[in-house]
């Protein structure tokens, strides 16, 4: 429970712009229905949101990361 999966191929982005703060860091609190990070799939930016609220425990991607569907992002405790 918490873990949080590529829902589609594509380019993970941790900012919504190169310069910007973070979505997330780890460690952070986060509510469910915010803003985790960015996969880009297809020139289309699509945000993935947080299932649940809880504590960011494990981030296991950087930004510019490839990702494959299903690939495990983060864990939220």
């Amino acid at each position: 429970p918490g873990a949080v999966r590529a829902p589609m191929v594509g380019t993970v982005y941790l900012t919504p712009e190169p310069g910007a703060a973070p979505f997330i860091t780890l460690g952070a609190e986060v509510r469910e229905g915010q803003t985790l990070l960015i996969i880009e799939a297809m020139k289309v930016m699509n945000p993935i949101r947080a299932p649940r609220s809880g504590r960011i425990a494990k981030l296991l991607v950087t930004s510019g990361d490839p990702v494959e569907y299903g690939e495990l992002l983060l864990i939220i405790e």
